[in-house]
């Protein structure tokens, strides 16, 4: 019943528009007086705060921000339709030739949750991995109430769920009766809703409406992320057609700076790219 419902909720939910910026040829970088930053709905929270401080340092300058997934952030900045996209997971293989420039802009966590009312609080990888794939099919197999568990996944442009089957199932393939959601906060709704759900989105959007549950009894924290023990971790990005320049490199290092990092980005969740150093 929760995987039909969440399904519904899925297909009620429409996308998110480019704000009309689909077809635009963008300026060189040096001479803009606006730029576009389109991708990850994890990012998107310090690209948006980060856009108004950016506009109010600097008179006559916008910043346009879309949360449309990570892939498809990706493929505009790739295609010029965006000068920045904002992605959550890695470069693939067949996308490492597009000419992209990453920076990193924050670290993050991914956070298995549950609906508070489950008493389970921790899974090993292995068995994260086992109800992700369908093999583990109530909770009461890992040590909770005789209860199905209802299975939340991401879209597959998001960028969290392709970090999540990277980290967690490795070849292996999601189940495919899972309920698909398009983004984070619409996971996080479904699973505060429903007493057997489980689903995985960034530890920034963790709330007291879900719980966390420990990975292989490691904690979700600030702590564990800065020190590479919460086996869930990954960095966020800014890519770039080339190297940045003009109002996008401007944009770029405002993010950077020290006030967007110890502020903004602590403030939605994440820490700052300095303090655990950034994957490979």
């Amino acid at each position: 019943m929760l995987r039909r419902c969440a399904l519904c909720l899925a297909v009620a939910i429409s996308a998110v528009s480019l704000l009309g910026l689909s077809g635009c040829k963008k300026a060189d970088g040096a001479s803009q007086t606006s730029l576009t930053v389109t991708g990850s709905t994890t990012v998107l929270p310090i690209a948006e705060v980060a856009a108004e401080d950016f506009q109010t340092a600097n008179p006559g300058k916008r910043v346009l921000v879309a949360g449309v997934g990570s892939s498809a952030g990706i493929e505009s900045v790739a295609s010029g339709t965006s000068d920045i996209g904002t992605s959550s997971r890695d470069l693939k293989p067949e996308e490492k030739s597009l000419g992209l420039v990453d920076t990193k802009i924050a670290l993050d966590a991914i956070a298995v949750i549950v609906n508070p009312s489950n008493p389970v609080s921790g899974l090993t990888k292995v068995q994260v991995s086992e109800i992700f794939q369908g093999k583990i099919t109530n909770w009461k197999q890992v040590g909770g109430p005789d209860l199905e568990i209802g299975l939340v996944n991401r879209d597959e442009a998001s960028g969290t769920r392709e970090a999540f089957s990277k980290f967690v199932l490795g070849t292996a393939d999601f189940d495919p009766t899972a309920a698909v959601l398009p983004g984070t906060g619409q996971v996080r709704s479904v699973v505060a809703q429903a007493a057997g759900a489980v689903g995985y989105i960034s530890l920034g959007f963790v709330d007291t409406t879900v719980k966390a549950l420990d990975v292989d009894g490691i904690p979700a924290n600030e702590t564990t992320v800065a020190d590479g023990s919460y086996p869930l971790w990954r960095n966020l990005h800014f890519f770039t057609k080339g190297e940045p320049k003009g109002l996008i490199k401007a944009y770029v290092d405002y993010v950077l700076s020290d006030n967007i990092q110890n502020t903004v980005v602590r403030d939605a969740g994440f820490l700052p790219i300095a303090e655990g150093g950034t994957k490979p």
